[in-house]
């Protein structure tokens, strides 16, 4: 699965269309990719916030507070920085 691609390209989509310092939870990415099969997308999606998160495009955050996605287990949000 690669960590480029539709998953980001959906990722920031997402956000573009929501107020400044909004967060999404990563389904909005996979059912904007998937509306049908979303949850499966969802890997893939985790796996294009680690890199969008990788290069500082993007924060993942639990409980409001910033985490690193590979070592985050339950419920993330994703924001862009600032």
């Amino acid at each position: 699965m690669s960590a480029s691609g539709p998953a980001r390209e959906a990722i920031l989509t997402v956000l573009a269309e929501r107020r400044a310092g909004a967060s999404i939870c990563p389904s909005e990415a996979a059912r904007r990719l998937d509306p049908e099969g979303w949850r499966d997308r969802m890997a893939e999606v985790r796996a294009g916030a680690a890199s969008l998160a990788a290069e500082h495009r993007l924060v993942v955050t639990q409980k409001g507070a910033a985490v690193d996605i590979a070592g985050a287990r339950g419920p993330i949000r994703l924001r862009l920085p600032g």
